[in-house]
């Protein structure tokens, strides 16, 4: 006995239709009367409706039920349609191919928009906008690059890195640099800051030691004089 599984039927153009509406457009195609033809295709049309009753609010819920049942029939189906009959290339557009930037940022911890900056001020021509404008990137590169690597980054790896990413045609004087105000979230690195907090807590906790021996030698003595007092 020959089974009769779903890859082996017709294929669902729309399978939220279900199978037996695509059965009843099959059989529209076999009508030979145009008018009995048009006849049965609006009595699908009303199926069809009753089927989706969520989109009968919409304003187009008609056309969209006209063009189902073109797209049902592989746009096969001759009838008089109240709409304009749609085609296959009109209802299988393809989209727009998204174009992904495939650009390789040369240093990560700096990011895109600091080579984009720098690229942008080769063409600046006011010469004070120009240093306040370099001055603010290089005291951001310097904390980028101390935050990437937790060290202070040296000026001539900063001056090299404008020079690279400018095309060579911004220029940084290392004495500016210098005198730039060091703006790092974290002066220290980590093994110097664990180093920071442990030594605190070792100092106060031998404080409150020596506080507590000297209480009491204080009331030993105390106890001694009372004692020979009393005597």
């Amino acid at each position: 006995m020959r089974k009769n599984y779903n890859n082996t039927r017709r294929k669902l153009y729309l399978p939220e239709y279900g199978r037996h509406i695509h059965k009843m457009v099959d059989h529209l195609m076999t009508i030979e009367d145009r008018e009995e033809r048009n006849r049965q295709a609006r009595a699908v049309i009303a199926v069809m409706g009753n089927l989706q009753p969520t989109l009968r609010d919409t304003a187009d819920f008609a056309h969209k039920l006209w063009d189902h049942l073109f797209m049902m029939s592989d746009f096969q189906l001759d009838v008089d349609s109240p709409y304009a009959r749609p085609t296959r290339e009109e209802l299988t557009v393809t989209p727009a191919r998204l174009k992904y930037p495939q650009e390789r940022i040369v240093f990560k911890h700096y990011g895109k928009y600091v080579a984009l900056m720098l690229q942008a001020l080769r063409t600046e021509d006011n010469q004070v906008a120009l240093d306040s404008a370099i001055d603010s990137l290089a005291r951001y590169m310097r904390t980028k690059s101390f935050e990437f690597n937790q060290e202070h980054p040296n000026n001539e790896s900063i001056i090299k890195d404008i020079k690279l990413l400018s095309g060579n045609s911004i220029k940084l004087d290392e004495v500016a640099l210098n005198n730039l105000r060091s703006d790092y979230k974290n002066h220290l690195s980590a093994r110097q800051q664990k180093s920071a907090q442990r030594t605190p807590q070792k100092s106060t906790a031998k404080n409150t030691a020596q506080r507590g021996k000297t209480q009491n030698q204080k009331s030993a003595n105390s106890t001694v004089v009372k004692h020979n007092s009393q005597k």
